[in-house]
């Protein structure tokens, strides 16, 4: 029973999903939740990520044994792929109930964006379209969230036109250190055609203009200043040399975790930014 735990807590990508979560959280915190709304929303989105780990892993796991791979779970034999189906499917369930009181706007967005995270799992990843889910899911976690609030407010477009910037950037560099082996198997999807050189350089200039965005939405457009104002511009300076980092570590010819561990780093630095935007985070 240890040994499928274990097995499960790999397969369901923690990395990406505490950083999920955890943006969620903060986002609804910057809306207004109170403390019992943050922590359904965030028991919600919890719920999403683990679904579209599982999913995933349940998916590939074919695919991950015909390439050995053994830093996935179920190939290496921690835990079976019928257990992974199971959870993820009880996760989905799970995370669609938990965002039942949060409203039926919330509701909505939140069924089309947890379908389109398993539609690249089940299908759109083999193909140069693969980048569309994430367009589609990064974009809406903002949605999620304002409309989640009592109020049910919409999200400004640049808040749900950076988090689109952001997922094209997450989509890149996650997929680059498995090129090679996603050719072995037939996957050929938007990274693919990019190439590794051209897909970091692509990927790390998509998350420079993140932090343009962020800054011209709310202390342009939004007209926020003061110590917010300051605190918003201070991130976004901060995304666009994480972007830079990212520039020259592609040029260098890095292709590893790492790529994704800075686009991890600078969503964390952009909702903290977006945390001080939070007066003019709906439209």
């Amino acid at each position: 029973m240890l040994k499928a735990a274990r097995g499960l807590a790999l397969a369901c990508h923690p990395g990406p999903a505490l950083v999920v979560t955890v943006v969620a959280g903060v986002l609804g915190a910057s809306v207004g939740y109170p403390p019992a709304r943050i922590a359904l929303l965030a028991a919600a989105m919890l719920a999403d990520q683990l679904s579209v780990g599982w999913s995933n892993d349940w998916i590939d796991a074919e695919r991950d044994r015909s390439v050995s791979r053994t830093d996935k779970p179920i190939p290496v034999g921690l835990v079976s792929r019928r257990t992974v189906g199971t959870a993820a499917w009880i996760a989905l369930a799970s995370a669609l109930a938990l965002t039942v009181p949060l409203g039926a706007p919330a509701l909505v967005t939140h069924a089309i964006a947890v379908t389109s995270a398993w539609s690249y799992n089940a299908w759109l990843k083999r193909t140069v379209f693969s980048v569309v889910p994430y367009l589609v899911s990064f974009g809406l976690l903002p949605a999620i969230v304002t409309l989640g609030s009592t109020e049910h407010a919409f999200p400004a477009w640049w808040v749900v036109t950076a988090g689109c910037l952001l997922g094209v950037a997450a989509h890149v560099t996650n997929v680059l250190p498995d090129l090679e082996q996603d050719r072995l198997t037939g996957v050929r999807g938007f990274a693919h055609v990019l190439g590794a050189r051209v897909g970091g350089l692509v990927a790390f200039g998509v998350l420079a203009l993140v932090g343009v965005v962020i800054a011209v939405g709310a202390v342009g457009i939004g007209d926020l200043s003061g110590a917010a104002g300051v605190l918003v511009l201070a991130g976004c300076t901060i995304t666009v040399l994480i972007a830079a980092a990212g520039v020259l570590l592609t040029l260098r010819g890095e292709r590893s975790r790492w790529l994704m561990r800075l686009i991890m780093a600078a969503a964390i630095v952009d909702v903290i930014a977006l945390v001080a935007a939070g007066p003019v985070l709906s439209a």
